[in-house]
């Protein structure tokens, strides 16, 4: 991803510099995905919703908007460290591909 992606509404970016990819609305943070890139493989290691907007899906949001950025670039394996990541990919059986063989 360069720079920004709208994602129903809200601002998916992946910081770089932060290791993590942010979920926004209207300038406020909502959601945020952190990872470590080694180069080869995206450990997804932490899932979190801002208090005040949890229950309306930003998490799958986030984390659904990265694995189509990892998708896109085609060029990493993904490691689902965090519990809500790795259910993610339980769920959606259809990209399971991505996933790190260990």
């Amino acid at each position: 991803m360069t720079g920004s992606t709208i994602v129903d509404g809200f601002i998916l970016t992946d910081e770089k510099d932060a290791s993590r990819y942010t979920l926004m609305r209207d300038g406020v943070l909502v959601s945020v995905l952190d990872y470590r890139d080694d180069g080869r493989t995206l450990a997804l290691t932490r899932a979190f919703t801002v208090p005040t907007f949890r229950g309306h899906g930003h998490a799958a949001r986030v984390v659904e908007g990265a694995v189509a950025d990892i998708e896109s670039r085609g060029d990493r394996k993904v490691d689902p460290v965090c519990w809500y990541v790795a259910d993610w990919f339980a769920a959606h059986p259809e990209h399971a591909y991505l996933l790190r063989r260990r």
